[in-house]
């Protein structure tokens, strides 16, 4: 049946953990989150799924949690997609009009768009998404919506997203394992900068930074229009890493080190403290200084950046952006980042939270750089039901197949659905890295 609500589900497959979110258009036109689920992502790899039934467990696992907490039982969803094989190109195609007299249609506008998802591409690769930038009628440049206009030659200069096939489709299985469809692939910057972004930013000009696990994401708007997009293959995820490396500790003690105590600049780290790590199977604990964990993790995002800043250049508007940068995603959260892109770029800097478009009484859990990319999703979903004139088809309830055991032990087992629940995200940090680190293992010299 069709809902009278504007009801949306969306599945965020990352590579640190796995969002299935449920949520509704209100009546003062804002996002309301009906049901989220998380749960840790281990079948991913910079963006792309490499382990399909780790993937599907995880998904199977969050769906479930997600529809038991909204009572809604959705069947088709919106999903993101990202990874290294990404990449983007400029086009311009053009349809010559019937009649002068006629008005411009919405319909020449997708004509045009059909054709340009015909333009080759290479073997293995399909067209993801298909954005218009500017039309241009009859020789006039600089249209941004032509429809009601007269005229016989319409032109579009456009932006097009290119991706691997297999690595969609290895999305799509994993998400028709469980029982559902995908309604639409979005690319990930694009649904993050639809969560954080301002109309006035978008105008102004601004670069969109979503720094994930996995991968780092890239979008750049100029007079509201999208004007490049980019995935560079690594994220916080490298950062861990290289704490791990070079303090010779465990991967989950590295990343509770870079969440509790680190630091994207070296020489604003406290010198004079240090933290204690329990040595591995009994052996000497480690003492770990706050300045040398901070050089460590200012070393690798000086990386990240300068390969952001390659991105930003690389789309020609690098003057151009008087918005600056906003900073979105988990990683974004790391102390003194916004100080240390700044200092990098030149440019001003602020952090993204999807606040702005989520209703007013929104858990202050889900208002956090780490869900931009899945509230994106959902609105991204809403946009494209009411482009389409579509609305979500909800199961009915005797259709509703009831779970096997083995599924039901499934998703008891894994108790993902924290999200909606009360209570501050902060102490949920604090309880997991109390398994970490024990009050007698961290000393403050």
């Amino acid at each position: 049946m069709a809902t009278k609500e504007k009801i949306v589900a969306a599945v965020d497959i990352g590579t640190t953990k796995i969002v299935s979110l449920v949520g509704r258009l209100n009546e003062q036109g804002k996002l309301e989150v009906l049901g989220i689920s998380q749960t840790p992502s281990k079948g991913v790899k910079r963006g792309v799924v490499l382990n399909i039934e780790e993937t599907v467990n995880a998904i199977q696992t969050t769906s479930s949690e997600a529809m038991k907490q909204s009572d809604i039982k959705f069947n088709e969803v919106f999903v993101g997609i990202a990874g290294q094989h990404i990449k983007s190109v400029k086009n311009r195609g053009y349809i010559n009009r019937d009649s002068y007299d006629d008005e411009i249609t919405r319909g020449d506008l997708q004509n045009l768009i059909d054709d340009m998802h015909k333009i080759p591409v290479d073997v293995g690769e399909e067209i993801l998404h298909v954005l218009p930038q500017s039309y241009i009628v009859d020789n006039e440049t600089g249209v941004k919506n032509p429809v009601g206009m007269f005229g016989k030659r319409l032109e579009a200069n456009f932006h097009i997203v290119i991706g691997q096939i297999s690595s969609a489709r290895n999305i799509e299985k994993c998400i028709n394992r469980v029982g559902l469809d995908v309604k639409q692939l979005v690319l990930e910057p694009l649904a993050s900068s639809a969560a954080v972004l301002t109309d006035d930013e978008k105008e102004a000009g601004v670069a969109l930074v979503d720094i994930g696990g996995g991968t780092t994401d890239v979008a750049v708007y100029y007079d509201d229009v999208i004007r490049h997009t980019a995935v560079i293959p690594f994220g916080g995820n490298v950062i861990t890493r290289d704490i791990k490396e070079g303090c010779a500790i465990l991967q989950r003690q590295a990343e509770s080190l870079k969440v509790q105590f680190g630091s994207a600049l070296g020489d604003l780290a406290q010198e004079d403290k240090v933290v204690t790590i329990p040595g591995i199977s009994g052996r000497e604990p480690k003492e770990i200084s706050f300045r040398s964990l901070a050089f460590i993790i200012q070393s690798r995002m000086e990386e990240i950046i300068d390969a952001v800043s390659y991105e930003i250049e690389n789309s020609g508007y690098m003057d151009k952006l008087s918005a600056g940068i906003v900073l979105t995603g988990g990683g974004s959260m790391l102390k003194h980042l916004n100080q240390l892109v700044k200092f990098k770029t030149g440019m001003d800097v602020r952090l993204g939270f999807p606040g702005e478009m989520l209703a007013a009484d929104a858990a202050d859990e889900i208002n956090q750089p780490m869900y931009s990319t899945s509230v994106g999703l959902l609105l991204k979903g809403l946009e494209y039901y009411n482009e389409k004139k579509e609305e979500m088809i909800i199961k009915e309830p005797q259709e509703v197949k009831v779970e096997e055991p083995a599924e039901k032990a499934l998703v008891e087992e894994k108790k993902p659905g924290w999200g909606m629940r009360k209570g501050n995200i902060l102490d949920k940090v604090k309880n997991t890295l109390s398994d970490i680190f024990d009050e007698t293992d961290v000393k403050m010299e």
